[in-house]
């Protein structure tokens, strides 16, 4: 019965060190929720994309995996608040034969040993140690939450990348069908005898590098889409229906308020990277005073249990048990306990130095960010009146080669000023996207 008791705890003890029981409540952490599978059948918005990124994503999955580990340590750091228990087990077989003595001698004895200690009190190293897994997985907590903004951001900047080279794609076939009917128009002149053959070949020559811009355009496209869908953790060989944004007058603009100043003190208070750091700096901290118990005593009480028995009916069993307290005081290690708590001091420096600078780093970013942006605006606002511009000329250029006022290269010219317009127009107003998403990553919000 003693023996089924035994064995029966040490499989308890196995089991529960072995399958991943929560005792002190650490795995807070929950992996995504809401996780949908992207219906490719239909047009998928930027939200839906953001979604099954941050489900599917490898390179969030392994901060996630990583913040769990975190969580992990914390549990281990913990549980030396309660006692050690270690049970060993010994059986053996035993020969012996005297010279000169007929026969041997057999003994099989076996031993059982159940020893417990448990840490008492160690001036705070236990505490210190908890403190800084503590700091740390707030620290992998925050860098989680930075790694997740930073896959939005670069899901909004794919999905745009795809957007506007499809508008650039589009926008290069108008084109095409532009140098098209002025090629079609030299070759007619030219048939009339209106035209020399120079007129034929300039209108042909940009015609065919407006269809090799097409094909340039095309391979954009393929290329921005299988960018987008790698970070859906899909083959970049799939294709993705995505739903056309359109200048409502309202989609370009910063949220009501969100001047330079007002946005570089937010980033101060919400970048997730600057509550990574500084959590950084209190396990540095905390680092110190774990260092310094390493040259103060550690009181324990411990407790041993010893049962053996040989088989043999003549010798029975004997049982013996001790219990008592511990005193550990390294007196001297060498003088590396000394440079421990200095290397821990240093440590602790650098982090605030490193936190410094970071926040002088995110101060940057807003502001070059938002300097952006407002370029963005101008340029996109001029874009418009320049294409308005480029537009009216292609027309009146094109009636005027049709009457001969004009000849192919005025023509031509005018052509390649409106294609240029069309895609600028385009770059704008994306890039002014980018550049509103951008801005709102440095500040440290997640919105689009």
């Amino acid at each position: 019965m003693k023996r089924n008791l035994v064995i029966a705890l040490t499989v308890f003890c196995a089991i529960t060190q072995t399958n991943g029981l929560d005792l002190y409540g650490v795995y807070d952490s929950k992996a995504p929720q809401g996780c949908i599978e992207a219906n490719l059948q239909k047009e998928v918005s930027l939200p839906d994309l953001m979604q099954v990124a941050i489900c599917n994503n490898p390179a969030l999955s392994a901060e996630y995996m990583l913040l769990k580990s975190k969580e992990a340590a914390l549990g281990a750091s913990k549980g030396q608040y309660l006692p050690n228990v270690t049970l060993t087990g010994q059986g053996t077989l035993q020969e012996n034969k005297i010279e000169h003595v007929d026969g041997t001698t057999r003994n099989e004895p076996y031993s059982a040993t159940a020893s417990a200690q448990w840490l008492i009190y160690d001036f705070g190293g236990r505490s210190s140690q908890i403190g800084q897994n503590k700091a740390i997985l707030s620290a992998t907590n925050y860098s989680y939450n930075a790694a997740l903004q930073e896959l939005i951001l670069k899901v909004n900047n794919a999905y745009l990348s795809t957007l506007s080279a499809k508008a650039s794609l589009d926008s290069y076939k108008e084109s095409n069908k532009t140098y098209q009917r002025a090629y079609q128009e030299s070759k007619k002149r030219y048939d009339l005898g209106m035209v020399t053959l120079v007129d034929k070949l300039q209108a042909k020559t940009s015609y065919e590098q407006s269809q090799l811009q097409v094909v340039k355009a095309e391979n954009a496209l393929r290329q921005a889409q299988g960018n987008l869908a790698t970070l859906l953790n899909l083959n970049p060989s799939t294709e993705i229906k995505l739903s056309a944004i359109k200048d409502d007058g309202k989609i370009t603009k910063l949220q009501a308020g969100d001047e330079i100043q007002k946005l570089m003190q937010e980033a101060l208070t919400s970048r997730p990277e600057l509550k990574a750091g500084e959590s950084s700096v209190l396990a540095s901290k905390e680092s110190i005073g774990y260092a310094r118990t390493g040259a103060l005593p550690s009181l324990s009480a411990i407790a041993n249990g010893t049962y053996g028995d040989n088989w043999k009916h003549s010798n029975p069993y004997n049982l013996n048990g001790e219990v008592g307290l511990k005193l550990s005081w390294p007196l001297f290690s060498g003088m590396s306990t000394m440079y421990q708590i200095d290397q821990a001091k240093f440590l602790y420096e650098q982090s605030q130095k490193n936190l410094d600078n970071q926040k002088n780093a995110v101060l940057n970013e807003v502001w070059s960010y938002y300097q952006n942006y407002q370029t963005g605006v101008k340029a996109y606002e001029i874009s418009k009146q320049i294409l308005a511009t480029a537009e009216e000329n292609s027309r009146v250029a094109f009636r005027y080669y049709e009457v001969g006022k004009v000849d192919i290269l005025n023509l031509l010219t005018a052509n390649a000023q409106l294609a240029e317009a069309k895609q600028g127009v385009v770059n704008a107003f994306y890039g002014l996207l980018m550049d509103k998403a951008q801005l709102y990553r440095a500040v440290g919000r997640l919105e689009k």
